[in-house]
């Protein structure tokens, strides 16, 4: 009997990290586990439609019992992009134009961003996403980042950047599938005390 707690103003979240991982890497079975405990929470989950870490998200979603929005773009043939990959078997499909449309509709659509470890488009959606609630901060979507070697790396940010207390108040680091649906819970506690004031629904204007 599913008995996980879902926030009742959250109902997508999307799944960032790389596309470079097999499926039986212990990242990918992170991915895996998250995702399901996300669609058994009662969440519907957004990727990429690639491989590694998005495929990773997909099967662990529908093995949960939920459903996956897939964002894809069709590799131009100069970029070094994975591309759509076959396997990732989602639900409902988004065809973006060009890489950064892709990018802009995954952050649309996910109303709380999970990011894993990744490359350089991994660090280019996560820098996005980080920008855009420091931007919108009170309005924002919130950030929650897999992995314990993400505190060095936001350390290494406020060590050498010029980082606002709002910039480091719109993320939590977790290392669990249940450090994620705690963190979300957590989140929209602080939406509701009014230390954040709202997350905006996916579709429609894109507002973050």
């Amino acid at each position: 009997m599913n008995n996980l707690k879902k926030a009742k103003n959250i109902e997508q979240v999307a799944i960032f990290g790389s596309s470079r991982v097999s499926q039986d890497t212990p990242l990918a079975k992170k991915v895996f586990e998250v995702a399901k405990k996300l669609a058994q929470a009662g969440y519907i989950v957004a990727d990429g439609g690639g491989p590694g870490v998005m495929r990773a998200a997909t099967r662990g979603a529908k093995e949960g019992g939920g459903k996956v929005i897939g964002v894809i773009l069709a590799a131009d043939k100069n970029m070094h992009y994975e591309g759509r990959d076959p396997k990732n078997l989602f639900d409902i499909e988004i065809r973006a134009k060009n890489y950064v449309e892709r990018t802009l509709t995954l952050l649309r659509e996910g109303q709380v961003y999970v990011i894993f470890n990744g490359g350089t488009g991994t660090i280019s959606e996560f820098g996005m996403a980080w920008g855009l609630a420091k931007l919108y901060f009170g309005h924002h979507k919130p950030l929650i980042l897999y992995g314990k070697f993400w505190e060095n790396v936001m350390n290494t940010f406020k060590e050498n950047m010029l980082i606002t207390k709002e910039e480091q108040e719109v993320y939590k680091i977790v290392e669990s599938a249940e450090g994620v649906l705690e963190a979300i819970l957590r989140f929209e506690e602080e939406l509701g005390r009014g230390e954040h004031q709202h997350i905006q629904t996916t579709r429609g204007d894109f507002t973050i």
